[in-house]
């Protein structure tokens, strides 16, 4: 009898010592890497000399220590939609022959060794420069407000967008906004604002979209956009 209470005191005070089901031995969880904050090269808006260019970036750290690697994305469409180009590399830079002639948009994001990632960078924008060009195309719109499939109230919106174009021709805008989508009915014609109010309901789904055009004939036609109404 003596020796079962005393295998019973021992069990007691093992399991006291062990912490009793404590988790404070289970791993931290992984946390994803930073976002990359800065896109090096090719910067903003502009007009290369060349089709080959060596992209750059600043690194990402990580709160494990884990290793980071990166993905580089680069597509003709500013949403991303198709990527033209993606790449995995572990330095913040990668040599990439492109197309001649084109509107290019590129982001990276940082990756650690257990799959987790950060968000993406912001989007950067470049031409690279054709044989004989003497107009380029202006870069897709930018939608600034109101945000992508964000719920707003009903009465009236004003839609913001920016445009960029790297010779520096002035631009006009149309813009397409209704119910359908694509939207359909137009809304401004050739505006020189880069903004438009428009009436809305309540309880309903909007889609619009902005054809950018620049004074030497040249247009690009930005992708959809929509928001709803409470």
């Amino acid at each position: 009898m003596k020796n079962v209470i005393y295998l019973i005191i021992i069990g007691i005070l093992t399991y006291s010592c062990s912490g009793g089901g404590d988790d404070s031995d289970t791993q931290a969880e992984n946390k994803a890497p930073t976002k990359v904050s800065t896109l090096t090269y090719p910067t903003n808006n502009l007009l290369c000399i060349t089709n080959v260019l060596d992209f750059q970036w600043e690194a990402a750290s990580d709160p494990d220590g884990d290793p980071v690697s990166y993905v580089l994305e680069i597509s003709q469409d500013n949403g991303f939609t198709a990527i033209d180009e993606s790449f995995t590399v572990s330095n913040t830079n990668k040599t990439v022959t492109l197309d001649k002639g084109i509107a290019y948009y590129w982001r990276v994001k940082a990756t650690d060794s257990k799959n987790l990632s950060s968000d993406y960078s912001s989007v950067y924008q470049f031409y690279t420069e054709g044989e004989g060009s003497l107009n380029h195309l202006p870069f897709a719109p930018e939608l600034l407000s109101p945000e992508l499939n964000t719920t707003i109230s009903s009465g009236t919106v004003n839609l913001n967008w920016k445009a960029n174009d790297v010779d520096d021709d002035s631009l006009t805008y149309d813009v397409f906004f209704g119910t359908e989508n694509p939207p359909v009915n137009k809304e401004g014609d050739n505006q020189g604002e880069n903004n438009l109010t428009v009436n809305i309901n309540a309880s309903t789904d909007y889609y619009w979209k902005v054809i950018v055009k620049d004074s030497n004939g040249g247009q690009t036609i930005g992708q959809v956009w929509s928001f709803s109404t409470q």
